[in-house]
């Protein structure tokens, strides 16, 4: 084979590699756009700035984790299923706050899912003093929040036999299949309660979701 054979088919043979490369390229290129697509898909949770804002330190947050949190959170933690995903936030003093997300598997399961959770939350203080007499507890329903399928936001204020007081607000929100609680507490009473404040944080939630 002469010399300039021999130059021609490594020629060839290069440019067949660089083709196969430039493919290859391609394919990696395009699948791009579809796993930007599937992480758009997957519920988004608050951040801390989105939380009511305390008045002596900034809000913190824990990490997204699959599965129930524990302990289970009082009023409806009972009714978690194991699909729940949730997200703790704290600041530097007692205030704490937590959202939990279930994605439902249509849109009437997690309707009525969503049903479950506002009843137990309209008979949770009856519920929390059945269980412990040394508890006290009272409760406020502070209405409809008009935020995709809706949402609901009560509040519990709980004292003890032992002087603790702590105040709890708690919302339920619906966008499609997806159900989202959100809580957030304190020691305190109804009068420490940031009810506008929490009013915006839920809609926040409920939008945030997709």
């Amino acid at each position: 084979m002469g010399e300039s054979m021999q130059i021609r088919i490594r020629t060839r043979g290069i440019r067949t590699t660089l083709a196969a490369l430039a493919a290859v390229a391609g394919v990696a290129a395009a699948a791009v756009p579809a796993a930007a697509t599937t992480a758009s898909d997957t519920p988004r949770y608050l951040e801390p700035a989105d939380l009511p804002p305390h008045p002596s330190s900034p809000w913190y947050a824990g990490a997204v984790t699959a599965g129930q949190p524990d302990p289970l959170p009082m009023c409806v933690g009972d009714a978690l299923p194991s699909i729940t995903s949730h997200r703790e936030y704290w600041t530097e003093y007692d205030t704490n706050a937590q959202q939990l997300t279930v994605e439902g598997r249509s849109e009437q399961w997690s309707k009525d899912f969503a049903a479950l959770l506002r009843k137990d939350l309209a008979g949770c203080a009856k519920k929390l003093m059945q269980q412990d007499a040394d508890i006290t507890a009272t409760q406020k329903y502070y209405g409809r929040l008009n935020v995709e399928e809706g949402a609901d936001v009560y509040g519990i204020h709980t004292t003890s036999a032992q002087g603790s007081s702590d105040i709890g607000l708690f919302s339920v929100g619906r966008d499609g299949a997806t159900v989202t609680i959100v809580r957030w507490g304190q020691m305190g009473t109804f009068h420490d309660a940031p009810v506008a404040d929490f009013k915006a944080t839920t809609v926040t939630a409920v939008n945030k979701l997709y």
